[in-house]
């Protein structure tokens, strides 16, 4: 099935690219799924999971803007999507284009199964993914608020001066990655790249449950690794992982009915939280610049002053909404 599922996905990006290459622009979901209907009658999928194949395409083609989707070949992970009518789950079997496969439940499913997929680990595991259409959960009344800058030494400082610490798990398995690899021990060098994962998804679980427990509101700033990967400080962006730990404070914030929003943090780390002047110490050069003294005499933690400042930018960010939404035009 997940040979079926690559065989689809490498016809739409052919086809796409052949488009492109003769009228200059991409075909979209629609367009593809047009184009691989009824090709179910002879592949082990079913059309709602071509069509899903398709959809997918399309959808990661527009973020990629420019660039060329990769070709999935036997060396992909599986994956297999599907939509929830063509799927039946029972206490521990799933049925789907008329196989039955047992699987280990590790919650009950609530709610109506709305879309899924089954997906392979690097390790060759398969799961089992839903999603579900679930009533939404009333808006938690809670005073405290939180703004919180994201950093590298330090994995995440608050605005009330507390901090998350996380070991360097890349430095700490450096040596024994190195060491399987030059015995080029592919499966040790698997096994270590998910117990990495495993380490840190699992801290980042216990971290973002922490802080969606204890505040109503929560403002992060909008830190992108893109750029930061390109200097010195690539392997410390990769460790810090940071879209994960944005990505689980954003859904569970959703489930608890918490106010949740990224911010536009330029400015934060140089900006005085008690005067608002820009004094702070700038550049990649100053990152070492660990504490500084604003002319109007405060003394600042870099990163709790930064903290500080995104939790303003996310009242302000609010106010301008609340008010736009208050807004009425007249002619």
């Amino acid at each position: 099935m997940a040979g079926a599922v690559n065989f689809v996905w490498n016809y739409c990006n052919d086809t796409s690219i052949q488009y492109l290459d003769k009228y200059g622009k991409w075909l979209s979901g629609y367009d593809l799924g047009y184009l691989t209907a009824g090709c179910s009658r002879d592949l082990p999928i079913n059309a709602q999971t071509i069509q899903a194949i398709s959809h997918e395409y399309a959808t990661r083609k527009r973020a990629a803007k420019k660039r060329k989707l990769r070709w999935r070949s036997k060396r992909s992970l599986g994956w297999i999507p599907f939509n929830g009518q063509t799927i039946h789950v029972s206490e521990d079997h799933v049925k789907y284009s008329g196989v039955r496969f047992r699987f280990w439940k590790s919650r009950e499913i609530e709610g109506k199964i709305k879309s899924g997929s089954f997906s392979q680990d690097v390790k060759g595991n398969w799961y089992l993914n839903l999603s579900c259409d679930v009533m939404p959960v009333e808006k938690i009344i809670d005073n405290r608020e939180v703004g919180i800058d994201l950093g590298l030494k330090t994995l995440a400082t608050l605005s009330d001066g507390s901090t998350i610490h996380r070991e360097n798990l890349t430095n700490k398995y450096a040596e024994r990655l190195a060491k399987a690899q030059r015995a080029r021990k592919k499966r040790l060098v698997r096994h270590i790249h998910v117990k990495i994962n495993n380490i840190r998804k699992d801290f980042n679980h216990k971290a973002t449950t922490n802080i969606v427990n204890k505040y109503g509101t929560i403002f992060v700033g909008n830190v992108s690794p893109s750029k930061l990967k390109q200097t010195r400080f690539a392997r410390s962006v990769s460790d810090a992982g940071w879209f994960n730990f944005k990505s689980m404070l954003a859904y569970k914030a959703i489930a608890l009915g918490v106010e949740y929003k990224e911010i536009n943090e330029k400015f934060s780390t140089v900006t005085c939280s008690v005067c608002f002047e820009r004094t702070g110490p700038s550049g990649l050069s100053a990152l070492g610049v660990r504490e500084w003294i604003c002319k109007c005499g405060a003394t600042h933690n870099r990163d709790v002053n930064a903290a500080k400042n995104i939790l303003r930018f996310g009242h302000e960010t609010l106010l301008k909404e609340s008010h736009g939404r208050g807004c009425q035009v007249f002619n």
